[in-house]
């Protein structure tokens, strides 16, 4: 089924209700995310929001009919605003725009196509990038707690491991080790920070986003030898859970900071896979000539 234009044109009514539902879905994202915002950000987010608003309009003129937003879509990306902030919510978005743009670069010819087209470019390479958000500000801070934990804490559990033979003692050993280092962390984050003459950071918030993120990814990594039997079973799954944070805060920054992501994840993952199988290699040497942990 089509309908037709003033132009010589014609639209697909299965791809206009498409069109429009993506439109009036990515409004409603807008919508929630500028009630979250204030000042310059909300006005930014709002004027998106009218925009897509128009562009469903535009749409309806074609299909004749209403359409319900995709709410589950509305859901996760407010969800991910809330957990990871609303820029890098925005910056996922933007790879619903260039799709926009290439679906709708199809049509081209239809009557009022070329502003829609314009003001999805206007979307992703002007508007999004003016906003402000604090957990990109203190990314370094992040950073320095996340790599000095992995890094540390998987090389501290793996040497242990092979030393202490023991489960349990592992994780309370672990447990000690990070809940001191994360509070050495914070303050290198807050001494780190002052000395960014340049900076607008707040020292205080520095030292709590490393420690914090230090304390986290902690709790993370012994989890599994509280959790199982087997200490080798245990070191294992701490692996996989070493990858998969390293992965998804790559994935987060790398997404935020339009970067690319296999780079750094290959390069962060490397360094802490390399730290523990070394760590893990004195901890057998300990065990089989001192016989600590036999």
């Amino acid at each position: 089924m089509v309908a037709r234009t003033a132009s010589s044109r014609s639209v697909d009514i299965p791809f206009a209700l498409d069109a429009q539902r993506g439109e009036i879905t990515e409004h409603n994202i807008y919508s929630r995310l500028a009630k979250r915002m204030d000042g310059k950000n909300r006005k930014i987010l709002e004027r998106i929001a009218a925009d897509e608003l128009t562009h469903y309009s535009y749409w309806r003129r074609f299909t004749n009919r209403d359409v319900a937003p995709r709410s589950f879509v509305v859901w996760v990306y407010v969800l991910l605003a809330r957990i990871f902030g609303v820029t890098f919510a925005l910056k996922l978005m933007e790879g619903g725009e260039s799709r926009a743009q290439d679906r709708y670069a199809q049509v081209r010819g239809i009557e009022g196509i070329e502003r829609i087209i314009r003001d999805e470019h206007k979307h992703e390479d002007a508007l999004i990038t003016l906003l402000h958000d604090e957990r990109l500000e203190y990314a370094s801070s992040i950073v320095l707690g996340l790599n000095d934990a992995l890094v540390e804490l998987t090389g501290a559990l793996a040497g242990m491991t092979l030393a202490l033979r023991d489960g349990t003692l592992v994780a309370v050993a672990g447990l000690v080790t990070g809940i001191a280092a994360s509070f050495s962390m914070a303050a290198s984050g807050y001494l780190s920070s002052k000395e960014e003459k340049d900076s607008r950071k707040n020292p205080l918030k520095s030292a709590v986003y490393t420690g914090v993120t230090y304390l986290i990814t902690v709790c993370i990594l012994i989890a599994p030898y509280f959790l199982f039997g087997s200490i080798y079973v245990a070191l294992a799954i701490t692996l996989v859970l070493a990858v998969s944070i390293i992965a998804a805060y790559t994935f987060y920054i790398t997404t935020a900071k339009e970067l690319r992501f296999w780079p750094r994840f290959l390069e962060m993952a490397g360094i802490s896979l390399s730290v523990a199988a070394i760590t893990f290699c004195i901890g057998w040497a300990l065990n089989h000539f001192l016989g600590i942990g036999a």
